[in-house]
């Protein structure tokens, strides 16, 4: 066995470069040429080969590539590889041999900006890929999206993740290891299912996240919060309209299986995909409802900067339209004239007074009449 066929574990964490996060594509490369496209990362890839029936289980990383060899298909076992680090091409390129799969689906898992899709591949295995999101920041709220791809064969799964974060299927394998549940008693369909839960509950979670910063947007535009600004709610909008895109594409895929004979999945298990289907509907139905009511916050807040505008203009015409017969007044008598009677007179600065001020006082009850105060 060559060095290049070893497949070394590691519990180092992802060396991500955030400054270029994705490869350009070599545009002269021919169809089903592997080109890895996303972060680069400084570890290995980790491949753990998860074996079991309703009362085997085996759970063992790889060490080398014959350790991901499918089980004998005369041993009645499900046998689950979960590929974590999609970086290494030479490794992702043997791994497809090993299974017989097509350059063209192997093209698909290693490249991150690829959008989920459904396909059906006429050798007896059906190929998946979607996206993972995670909450990256809470405030502002951002949304990183993690590429996610499966197989499914007649007695196996192969899943590929990006090594960016812990396994994110580590839920279903605990329920594996404890036999709990129908995960042990079914086959790779329903274990594909699991995995697919799995993805489908960690968007329930970002959900959740958006919720709440849409709360505390939505508490600042009620309280009339001057901090808050439009760059706040369009950022909150566009992490919105980034989930709709990754997660939309998931209903057609999974409308498909559900309606489309697959000799892939029994018809047992299809109720467990029809719901699933319908949890993604409700996860698409709150994203719509989120992205109305930013838009309905932006018309709120808008409205609010520009009464509060109005109320300052108004405030500033009384203010001016109060001094402007007073200025009037002082500028009649502030005349260098000498017929002006009232100059010589000796109460005459106390009338000028008297007389600015039953005027003010006169526009002040009347601007009061009309509602203008």
């Amino acid at each position: 066995m060559n060095k290049s066929d070893s497949v070394r574990p590691t519990d180092l964490k992802p060396v991500v470069k955030k400054t270029k996060r994705y490869r350009k594509r070599n545009l002269l490369t021919s169809p089903g040429t592997l080109t890895y496209i996303g972060p680069d990362i400084a570890v290995k890839t980790k491949i753990r080969r998860i074996q079991y029936s309703d009362k085997i289980f085996r759970d063992e990383p790889a060490h080398s590539l014959s350790d991901c060899a499918p089980a004998d298909q005369t041993e009645p076992v499900t046998t689950w590889l979960d590929v974590d680090g999609i970086h290494e091409i030479s490794l992702i390129e043997k791994l497809g041999k090993l299974y017989e799969l097509h350059p063209l689906l192997l093209e698909d898992v290693v490249n991150t900006e690829h959008k989920p899709k459904l396909e059906v591949y006429d050798a007896g295995y059906l190929f998946l890929t979607l996206k993972m999101l995670h909450v990256q920041s809470e405030s502002p709220i951002e949304i990183s999206c993690e590429h996610v791809s499966f197989v499914l064969g007649d007695n196996y799964v192969i899943s590929f993740q990006e090594e960016l974060t812990e396994d994110i299927f580590k839920p279903v394998l605990e329920r594996l290891q404890a036999s709990v549940g129908k995960t042990r008693k079914n086959g790779p369909d329903y274990l594909l299912f699991a995995l697919l839960d799995v993805v489908v509950d960690n968007y329930f979670i970002v959900l959740e996240k958006l919720g709440d910063s849409l709360d505390r947007a939505e508490d600042q535009v009620i309280a009339g919060a001057h901090d808050l600004s439009l760059k706040d709610l369009y950022a909150l909008k566009r992490e919105l309209s980034i989930a709709r895109r990754q997660i939309w594409p998931l209903r057609d895929m999974l409308n498909q299986l559900i309606r489309e004979d697959n000799a892939q999945i029994n018809k047992e298990i299809i109720p467990y995909y029809r719901d699933l289907y319908d949890h993604v509907m409700q996860v698409l139905d709150t994203i719509d409802s989120y992205r109305e009511l930013v838009a309905s916050l932006a018309d709120v807040h808008l409205s609010t900067l520009s009464n509060r505008m109005n109320s300052v203009m108004k405030t500033l015409t009384i203010f001016s339209a109060v001094f402007m017969p007073l200025t009037f007044i002082v500028g009649v008598y502030g005349m260098n004239f000498e017929n002006m009677p009232e100059l010589k007179w000796h109460y005459g600065y106390f009338y000028v007074w008297g007389l600015m001020a039953v005027v003010t006082i006169g526009m002040i009850f009347y601007f009061k009449s009309k509602k203008w105060m």
